[in-house]
């Protein structure tokens, strides 16, 4: 029996406790076995217990844990060196998390303008639906009020537009306004893609008004949608980026990366971390980016997603009572449901395939990258399942 009176209350956790994962699936204490097409929300990019990741960091955990970033960092050089020359970078500072890549974005932008002599400019545009961390200054990027209330005033500096609406941001754009700051799929709001047209203006306006295009690719960067990051698809190249989740494999990292320019104020002393990029994390972060970037492996993951695509469209049309609309890139899938959202998800449990809910009544299916199409094959038919029987009701 659970024994949570320890815990902080602050998860209402679903009564599964795991002991193992092997691949793509999840083994409970009594052998129970589900396919994990949640994936640690986006984290476990290659699956559990991958070799290659076990092996990286069995090795740098018989050599060096921790030793601060008051020295040199031969692992972080290392894994720097292929984020720049794989991306639009020029420099990379590492985070623990997610929401530190966040806070270390804003901050370089902000930072940016205040070495420019502009210590005014440092409000940033941000998007309704957007999700930025559970910091108090990413809360308020956020900007989701179920996240902000009883934390005090809302962080000043963010101001929020409706999704997709160019004249809105135009409107927020003033003097003060230091950058622009989404998602390119925004995850807990609902698998919402911003147009490619979209993220093409976006870039143009920044360009014009000497503002910084931040992106927070979280959860969709590192081979999430097809490509290395999601802003490839796109053309465009922004001037920071947030990246964690898949980055680590589940081993907790996360990166800010930013071009030479945008990160010109970010000078010895204005920022730091004490775990941020310990050899254990470097050592599992490279780890990661041998499987990611080996040769076909994002072809790979383009062609499970299109097994998934057109599996998720005969079930729309089959169970038109259940499934309104597909959403989202690659292999991060949103459901929007016609029915509760938290019904579905209950009964892909009761078939042993596990999603992640999100905003706007969406369910997620965030499949390992390694997911092979036989296995989506096996989830799809458990979803068919679950929407008969919800379908039965």
């Amino acid at each position: 029996m659970a024994d949570t009176a320890a815990l902080y209350d602050t998860y209402a956790r679903a009564p599964m406790r795991f002991e193992r994962g092997e691949g793509v699936w999840l083994v409970t204490e009594a052998g129970e076995r589900y396919l994990d097409f949640a994936a640690g929300v986006a984290v476990n990019a290659l699956g559990h217990a991958h070799p290659h990741l076990v092996a990286a960091l069995k090795d740098q955990a018989e050599k060096l844990w921790h030793v601060s970033n008051l020295y040199e960092a031969p692992g972080q050089e290392k894994l720097a060196r292929r984020l720049i020359d794989n991306t639009f970078a020029d420099k990379v500072f590492f985070t623990n998390s997610g929401a530190e890549a966040l806070e270390c974005a804003i901050k370089t932008a902000r930072r940016y303008h205040y070495a420019k002599g502009h210590p005014e400019r440092f409000h940033i545009v941000t998007f309704e639906g957007a999700f930025h961390g559970r910091t108090i200054a990413t809360i308020a990027a956020g900007g989701q009020q179920k996240y902000i209330d009883g934390f005090g005033p809302k962080a000043p500096g963010f101001d929020q537009v409706p999704f997709e609406d160019m004249e809105a941001v135009e409107a927020a754009v003033t003097e003060a306004t230091a950058g622009i700051l989404l998602e390119p799929v925004q995850g807990e709001g609902g698998l919402r893609a911003f147009s490619k047209e979209f993220l093409r203006d976006i870039r143009a306006l920044c360009d014009e008004r000497g503002l910084l295009l931040i992106l927070d690719e979280v959860q969709c960067g590192v081979g999430r949608t097809g490509r290395l990051f999601a802003y490839e698809h796109s053309g465009i190249v922004p001037d920071i980026m947030a990246v964690a989740k898949g980055i680590g494999g589940g081993f907790p990292m996360g990166a800010c990366l930013a071009t030479a320019e945008a990160a010109s104020g970010m000078v010895a002393g204005t920022h730091g971390s004490t775990y941020g990029g310990n050899p254990l994390a470097m050592a599992v972060g490279n780890a990661v980016l041998d499987v990611v970037l080996a040769e076909g492996f994002l072809r790979h993951v383009e062609d499970v997603a299109l097994v998934f695509r057109q599996g998720l469209a005969s079930l729309k049309d089959r169970y038109p009572e259940v499934i309104e609309e597909i959403r989202g890139m690659g292999l991060m899938i949103g459901i929007k449901a016609k029915i509760p959202a938290g019904d579905l998800i209950q009964a892909m449990r009761a078939e042993k395939l596990l999603g992640v809910l999100a905003g706007d009544n969406v369910v997620r299916l965030l499949p390992p990258l390694v997911t092979t199409a036989e296995e989506a094959r096996l989830g799809l038919a458990r979803l068919e399942k679950a929407a008969e029987a919800i379908s039965k009701r």
